[in-house]
Order: C-alpha cells, then structure tokens, then sequence
C-alpha cells in the first residue's frame, strides 16, 4: 500500500501528511539481509509520527495522508532528482536495497510510489479547500554521533513565518522545548512534501519535527497530541 488515507470533515482547517509514517516495504520488494540492522531505526521511518497522526486525526476529525512504504524505497520528503531520493548510506554503511539502482528502477519506484503518494495530498487539498498543511515528522536525539539536540518539538517554516511563531508560542506555553527551523530548517528545502503542496494549492504550510523519545513514549506521545490540538483554533484563523 502506497499511501493510508484517513477523511476528516469536510471544512476541516487542516490536512495532515506524514512522509515517514513507515518502514515497510510493499510486495515484490524486500529487505536485504545485509539491511536488516537499518529496518527499526530512523533511517528507514520517522518512529512515533504515524501514531501521532492516526491519533491527532482521529481526536480533531483531520484528513490525513500518511506514506505506506519506508523512506528509504524512495523519500517522499525530497523533490525527484535530489541526491537523497534513494539514500546509498547510512551510520557510514552502504544500504544495499539502494546500492546499484537501475534507472528502470528508480522510475518504477518513483511512479508507485513517489508520485502517488503526493497525488494523494494533492487530492486530500482539493476535497478540503480552506484547510492549510501540517505535516508530521519525528527526529532521532542524537544524529550520527554528533551532539544531543536539546529541543523536544521543532517548528519548521519556509514562508510562513508568523503561522511558525504563534505555533511555537502555543508548544512553548504548554511546557514542551521548542525550536524554530531545528533540528533541520525549513529554508534550505527540507520541508519538501509540505512546502510543494502549500505552494501548489496556494495554502500555509508548517512541518513539525517531534524527538523520539517523546514521540515513542506513549503518555508524552499523549501530551503531544493533547497540545497540537491547541494549534488547530490557529491554522483555523
């Protein structure tokens, strides 16, 4: 399955995307077995987003449009071309589903998968045609040994910033670490999947980065949900 589609109501003031919502990888393709140390790490999906969406739409009544094949098969978060499209490394060693890949099977991957997936956004953005985007990701504490980010959610903006400032004083007051455009920033193309659709269907659009270890901790991950929830009245204005 390429994509999961959840509806939501019909003048809901948002659509959510996940792009890392999995680490599957749908029929014929498998894992290698040189490949299996990757399959429950960050590299492969973003651990804890898909259950914070599921939930969050559930609760709020959102559309939702989450991946249904890992990140590493084809990135849905990187524009057609780009160098991470098929990630050939990780932790310094070589991704063996990626190693070699035929141009045939980039094209394949990318029509199945790739392509279809953000059809899906883009249906979801024209059947709820107030609604701005929102899109869910989760980092790992400590990235390729370097030093521990400090920051519980970050609020990630290209164009909008005042919507990522009064998001992120709303995560602020409810007690949460918050950090704007970190541990990645939005400026430097990194919130692909949200900023093409935003732009597309002429909407606002943030991407909120969740660490880990609170998005995979089920009573933070509840608190998470609980203060996203405040920011739905926002995205509404």
């Amino acid at each position: 399955m390429a994509v999961e589609r959840i509806g939501g109501q019909v003048d809901a003031p948002v659509v959510l995307t996940c792009e890392h919502a999995s680490n599957v990888l749908p029929d014929p393709w498998r894992w290698p077995e040189a490949d299996r140390w990757i399959v429950e790490t960050h590299w492969a999906f973003d651990l804890g987003a898909a259950e914070i969406v599921r939930a969050l739409a559930e609760q709020a009544h959102l559309p939702s449009v989450l991946a249904g094949f890992s990140r590493l098969l084809v990135d849905p978060n990187r524009p057609v071309g780009h160098a991470e499209l098929f990630r050939g490394r990780a932790d310094g060693r070589e991704i063996h589903l990626n190693k070699a890949l035929h141009p045939d099977e980039q094209r394949r991957r990318i029509e199945v998968f790739h392509r279809r997936y953000h059809d899906a956004v883009d249906a979801m953005l024209q059947q709820h045609h107030r609604a701005r985007v929102l899109s869910v990701h989760s980092f790992t504490p400590v990235y390729q040994g370097g030093p521990p980010r400090p920051m519980e959610i970050g609020v990630l903006f290209d164009l909008d910033d005042a919507l990522a400032r009064a998001a992120a004083e709303i995560l602020d007051a409810d007690g949460w670490v918050v950090a704007l455009n970190e541990p990645y920033s939005g400026r430097d193309g990194l919130i692909y999947s949200a900023h093409r659709h935003a732009t597309r269907h002429r909407r606002q659009a943030l991407e909120l980065e969740i660490r880990q270890d609170v998005a995979v901790d089920p009573e933070r991950r509840e608190r998470v949900v609980a203060s996203l929830r405040k920011l739905i009245p926002l995205m509404s204005r």
